[in-house]
């Protein structure tokens, strides 16, 4: 398996740690983290990071529109939405703006896998 570079972006230091622990059990390395939408754009600068973990709901500038973002800068961007139940329009929205996947809040590991697996393969 391919170790990637991750960048998790979510407003909630519990989520971070959680998806840390998860990406790194994986064997992935994260290489930075942001709590908003607007630090996310210029943490992918920063770190170029391979993946992003990117939640929808945050302070200053939402997921959906942080993803727009970096995905006009970067377009090669590769972006899993991290959602909960009950997002389904934002994640339709994430997906339009360039979001490559997405994975369900509590995050499973098996199903985070997948989805990279499935992500980095594109």
């Amino acid at each position: 398996m391919t170790a990637f570079k991750v960048l998790i972006v979510d407003d909630s230091l519990i989520t971070v740690k959680k998806l840390t622990a998860l990406l790194e059990g994986l064997g992935h390395r994260v290489v930075g983290t942001a709590g908003t939408g607007g630090t996310a754009v210029e943490a992918y600068r920063r770190h170029a990071p391979d993946l992003v973990t990117m939640d929808i709901t945050m302070p200053d500038m939402d997921g959906v529109e942080a993803t727009a973002r970096i995905v006009g800068e970067f377009p090669e961007a590769r972006i899993v939405m991290v959602t909960s139940h009950g997002q389904e329009r934002m994640v339709i929205d994430a997906l339009d703006a360039g979001a490559r996947g997405y994975v369900l809040k509590p995050v499973r590991p098996e199903k985070l896998a997948e989805m990279i697996d499935k992500v980095m393969a594109r």
